[in-house]
């Protein structure tokens, strides 16, 4: 059975973007970046809300932008070689290969997506993997802690949520993001 992963950069305070909306903060450096594209290249699907999927779009042509670093021309390839499911009330169409919308976050269609999926599927979007989340259908978080407080915002982690998990991973890199791994544990 294929694990469902949510996996976010987040403040240390707990937020995917400022008051603001801003998130330039969360821009990972090479290193994490690579370490991503590691993470991130056995996935066979993205799950996205609207709003996650507008900005990952960027990926499906971001290969072609002169003078990018080989990291991320990488991430583009595994961007692109993935399937993509937006979850969106108002999109009227996409604009990527092997991507299409569903109007509406079903958990069980989640759950027999993960019964007969190939590969691991990630959820993206702090809306979407909410909604996962109380769902009880993350298997394993993958966060990454910037060394910043933004103080308020978009919580990575909705509130009402308690969940028992098991760390499987860590890891420090040298611009002081750490990286850890849980399971969801039964509890």
């Amino acid at each position: 059975m294929a694990k469902l992963i949510y996996s976010v950069i987040t403040s240390l305070d707990g937020y995917v973007a400022d008051e603001d909306g801003d998130f330039d903060w969360a821009v990972p450096d090479e290193e994490v970046h690579a370490f991503v594209n590691d993470l991130e290249r056995p996935i066979g699907t993205y799950l996205y809300g609207r709003r996650m999927y507008e900005t990952m779009v960027y990926w499906e042509t971001a290969h072609t932008l002169a003078g990018r670093p080989q990291v991320e021309h990488d991430f583009a390839v595994i961007w692109q070689t993935a399937d993509k499911v937006v979850y969106s009330k108002t999109l009227a169409t996409v604009s990527s290969a092997r991507t299409r919308i569903e109007r509406d976050f079903d958990p069980e269609t989640i759950r027999q997506l993960k019964a007969s999926a190939g590969a691991d599927i990630t959820v993206g979007g702090p809306d979407l993997a909410a909604q996962a989340i109380r769902a009880g259908l993350v298997d394993e978080w993958q966060l990454f802690l910037t060394p910043i407080l933004v103080g308020g915002g978009t919580q990575a982690i909705p509130d009402n949520v308690r969940l028992n998990l098991e760390l499987l991973d860590e890891r420090r890199f040298a611009n002081g993001v750490v990286y850890l791994r849980h399971r969801s544990a039964l509890s």
